[in-house]
This record gives C-alpha cells, structure tokens and sequence, in this order.
C-alpha cells in the first residue's frame, strides 16, 4: 500500500484549522446551508474514528420553529439553574455571556448515540462501556472542524436538560443525546474564545498539563 504523504501546505492549513475552530453563539445569518456543503459537514462526521467501528451517532437536523422554542425553554430553565453557583463578578459575567443561539441559527443538529447499535457492548467496550459516547464526540469533532473550513460557525449547548431533549425528539429507550449544536454563517470568527477574550478562563500552558510515565512526573 503506498503511502499517504502531506504537503507542508496541507500540514500548516490543517495545524490552522485546529487553532482557528470557535464555539460561535451569536451572529448567525439566516442563509440556509445548502445541501452539499451540510451532506459534507455530516460525511466529516460520519468518517470519525468509533470504538469497535460501531459509528453508534446519528444526526436530527432540525429548522422546526416550535421544536427549537422548546429546546430555548429548557435553555432558559438550565441557564437560570446555572447561574445560581456564581457570585460575585463571576455571577454578572456569567449573566451577560451570549450562550447559545438556537433560534438565530437557521439549522439545529441534535447528536446521538445509539447505545446498543451493534450489541450489549461490542468490540472495545466490555472494560469501557462508554467508548460508544466517546466515539460520538469525536464525530462532533469533526463536525466542527468540517463547518470550520466551510466558513459555517458551530456552537456546542450543553445548558439543556438532558430528559428534556429526549422527549422533545421522541429518542428511543437506548440512544442518548449527546451535543445539541447550531449551525449557519456568520459575519466574522473571532481570533480567540469568547471565554478567553472576556475572561472567563486563560488557556493553560501545555507544558503544565504533560507527564511523563507518572502524574505529575516532569
């Protein structure tokens, strides 16, 4: 089998992609997606590495207004929850943070996670029954990045009640939501996180985070 070189140009467009992808919650415009580029999008997804190879994800596109009002309900309920652990400065950064933008953003894509999709456990999850959740986030990975280079901002909401999204969408028994995302063009990418730009969080030296043989060995 030959053997599959890059670029040096692909090498530095790829390491650009990775510092350039950004969790985007407002700025949406209301230009439909068209269908190749979102079939594009979903193909990134569906190529991501999975435990086992089960591909345990699957995607609801959702535009419904109605459907999308009732995940903004559980948004709003879970964001209010939320902010009663803060005080302080904290407490009013946090209330002024745009944190998602489910009814701006032309198209919703809820992910899931098929749990029994190729048996009780399956090849690579009879020590690690959750290899199946992981493989899907990885999916979404490469969601991001395939929005990314598609000029499309992604935005991951993760304050919404869990049982909520499953009634919503009538999920079955055995498949678990995993990332309610919103997806569409926006004006511009910022050159850092929101988070970072406004102050929630600095991002930690990388140097601080690596071990060598044991934790905390340097």
């Amino acid at each position: 089998m030959k053997k599959q070189e890059f670029f040096n140009s692909e090498k530095q467009a790829f390491y650009k992609l990775l510092k350039s992808r950004r969790d985007i919650r407002s700025g949406f415009k209301s230009i439909a997606i068209p269908e190749y580029t979102l079939n594009q999008i979903l193909l990134a997804a569906h190529h991501a590495p999975s435990v086992g190879f089960m591909q345990p994800w699957n995607f609801i596109l959702i535009t419904d207004h109605e459907k999308k009002k009732s995940v903004k309900k559980s948004f709003v309920e879970a964001r209010a929850e939320e902010a009663e652990l803060f005080a302080g400065q904290k407490r009013e950064l946090y209330d002024s943070l745009k944190l998602e933008g489910i009814m701006e953003a032309p198209l919703n894509v809820l992910v899931t996670c098929e749990r029994h999709r190729t048996g009780e456990t399956g090849l690579g999850r009879s020590s690690q029954e959750n290899m199946d959740i992981y493989s899907t986030v990885c999916a979404i990975q490469n969601m991001w990045l395939a929005a990314r280079i598609e000029g499309i901002g992604m935005g991951w909401v993760s304050i919404i009640n869990h049982h909520h999204l499953k009634q919503i969408f009538m999920l079955p028994e055995n498949v678990e939501p995993v990332a309610y995302l919103c997806l569409g063009y926006v004006d511009n990418f910022s050159d850092k996180p929101k988070l970072e730009e406004v102050g929630w969080e600095e991002r930690l030296n990388l140097e601080d985070l690596v071990f060598k043989n044991s934790w905390g060995q340097r």
